[in-house]
């Protein structure tokens, strides 16, 4: 198998992380989570005070250098060689990802380092424009989705794990805010691939989840 690759699309909270995390190693492939090059840039944004001008955000992501580092089931998240790993999943980054996330220059510059990083090949890429974007060619494309409910109950979950104290209402609305801006934006909006497939996970564990995927990825890729 040479230069391979997989991705997987879908809203917040759908288990694109989760499910693309067990497929790479299950693969032995890179996993590559363009979500948290936009946290990164979102959480940089928060720190300088200016996430809600546009112009200024652009400046802040000319010229920077994010890169990804697999490591032990987690992805180290380092911009210009400096880790922010700690600090990109926070809810104030979470309340304003999508927002960055819809800013053209800002989409332009992070596809550019995503898109070099898959010529490498063997990828499991995950985001919210993957295999529409910046892997249209995949070999494989696999669109995740969730009521809205149940993503923000997994999220929500996912705070409580970590210490994060939140109420689930504030959850649920920053899920359908999120929702809002990936499908309405102009760059690079939320959408499912053509040829992608689709699977519901809303009743679906994550073992069962992943036994769909790598069925789906036997039938397409030649692997034991």
């Amino acid at each position: 198998m040479s230069k391979i690759i997989i991705a997987i699309d879908g809203p917040a909270g759908s288990g694109k992380s989760t499910i693309a995390k067990m497929v790479a190693e299950r693969l032995n492939f890179t996993y590559l989570d363009t979500g948290a090059m936009y946290r990164a840039i979102t959480y940089l944004a928060l720190q300088a005070g200016i996430v809600d001008d546009e112009k200024e955000v652009n400046k802040l992501v000319e010229g920077l250098d994010v890169t990804l580092n697999f490591e032990n089931g987690l992805t180290h998240v380092f911009v210009d060689g400096i880790e922010v790993t700690e600090h990109i999943r926070t809810p104030e980054v979470n309340s304003k990802v999508s927002e960055i996330a819809a800013m053209p220059f800002v989409r332009k510059e992070l596809v550019r380092m995503q898109q070099s990083m898959g010529k490498v090949g063997n990828v499991v890429a995950e985001g919210r424009d993957t295999t529409t974007v910046v892997f249209p060619n995949a070999d494989l494309k696999i669109y995740l989705d969730a009521t809205v409910d149940v993503r923000a109950e997994r999220r929500y979950k996912e705070y409580l794990e970590k210490g994060v104290p939140v109420n689930l209402d504030e959850v649920t609305e920053n899920i359908r805010k999120r929702d809002r801006i990936d499908s309405g934006r102009e760059a690079s909006p939320l959408l499912v691939a053509e040829n992608a497939i689709e699977v519901d996970t809303s009743n679906l564990t994550v073992d069962e989840e992943f036994e769909i995927l790598i069925e789906n990825i036997k039938k397409k890729i030649n692997f034991n």
